[in-house]
């Protein structure tokens, strides 16, 4: 039996790669974490497929997955760490560009021998990593000691205020040191008109490379799927036990067990900002029934989401199905919603 399964249209995936890749300049695919729900190494197949000649992981332990896979250079997002033995030896590997935070890190990355190919990271308002735009200047200490690759900019999501951002960092980055801008989270157009903003005397553009992850990998919805397959249907009446926790049933009805659990990513969600009026509404009154022990469940059974039983189990889930329903068969598939960002599924399956 199949467990958890993402179907791909593979043929109107891979067109929507290429209308993504062509229409970004520098393009630098991110392939990082699940990879996107399809596996690093599989991204990493389709990226050299895309004719690129960088793509972007964000840890050192998945440099070793897709290099294989990948005949062209790897950026590493997250800031180099000194105390780590493979991020030492990763900083001096010839393919490897290595991102650096912290102006003292730099420093040490010039302890290696052989000179590092670096990008310095600019501290954006995501307040996460990178140096203060007073600290940029710092690179002519040891700008003979490294390859220097360029600068990083690694913006937020929220559009407002965005390019005010990217312009007034690229201009205090190339004012430091005129390099290419690595930018994260703008979009095409306006990553081209700031490049042609900041362009020099002679009208050239400013060397840009965007990363992008979950838009390339993931902004084709309607090209794929996600469904689970039926483990097992048992008949219940109303205040019998079920489930690890030997819950009541709330009614005479079904437990249909489901392929898919906490290991599959099934119930895992990243918080999400309540901004409006309703999302608190909403935020409220799902905190309140998760309290009293009810939970709806991300599976869609006879046209609707159905409630957990109780909260999934490691590989498989228990969903309550009313009584007047009828059940799916043992060994169908019913479909399953996934964030495909924390997802790990059991096949993918193109169609």
């Amino acid at each position: 039996m199949a467990g958890l399964t993402l179907q791909l249209d593979g043929r109107r995936w891979r067109e929507h790669l290429r209308t993504v890749a062509a229409a970004t300049p520098g393009l630098v695919p991110v392939i990082k974490g699940n990879g996107y729900g399809f596996g690093l190494r599989q991204l990493a197949v389709e990226a050299a497929d895309l004719g690129v000649d960088t793509i972007a992981v964000g840890i050192p332990s998945e440099v070793e997955i897709v290099r294989d896979a990948f005949p062209g250079d790897i950026v590493i997002l997250n800031p180099w760490d000194p105390a780590s033995d493979l991020a030492r030896a990763l900083a001096v590997d010839p393919r490897v560009i290595t991102t650096v935070s912290r102006p003292d890190d730099v420093a040490r990355l010039t302890e290696l021998g052989s000179p590092p190919r670096v990008l310095i990271e600019a501290l954006t308002s995501m307040r996460r990593h990178g140096l203060r735009t007073e600290d940029l200047g710092w690179l002519t200490v040891v700008r003979d000691q490294i390859v220097f690759e360029g600068w990083s900019i690694h913006l937020p999501l929220r559009a407002d205020g965005r390019y005010a951002e990217a312009e007034r960092l690229a201009r205090a980055a190339l004012v430091a040191e005129p390099a290419p801008l690595w930018v994260s989270h703008l979009p095409a157009d306006e990553a081209l008109a700031l490049a042609r903003q900041l362009g020099g005397a002679d009208d050239s553009p400013v060397p840009i490379r965007l990363r992008v992850g979950t838009r390339l990998w993931l902004g084709a919805e309607s090209m794929r799927s996600t469904t689970a397959t039926v483990l097992d249907v048992h008949r219940v009446e109303r205040g019998e036990r079920a489930g690890y926790r030997q819950h009541r049933v709330p009614a005479d009805g079904w437990v249909v067990v489901v392929a898919g659990g906490t290991s599959h990513g099934v119930g895992m969600e990243a918080p999400t900002s309540a901004s409006t009026t309703r999302q608190r509404a909403v935020a409220l009154a799902t905190g309140s029934l998760e309290a009293a022990g009810l939970a709806l469940s991300p599976y869609t059974v006879n046209g609707r989401k159905r409630w957990f039983l109780e909260p999934p189990h490691m590989q498989s889930s228990q969903i309550f199905l009313p009584a007047k329903e009828k059940p799916p068969a043992i060994g169908s598939e019913v479909p399953v919603e996934l964030r495909l960002t924390t997802a790990t599924v059991d096949e993918i399956r193109w169609v």
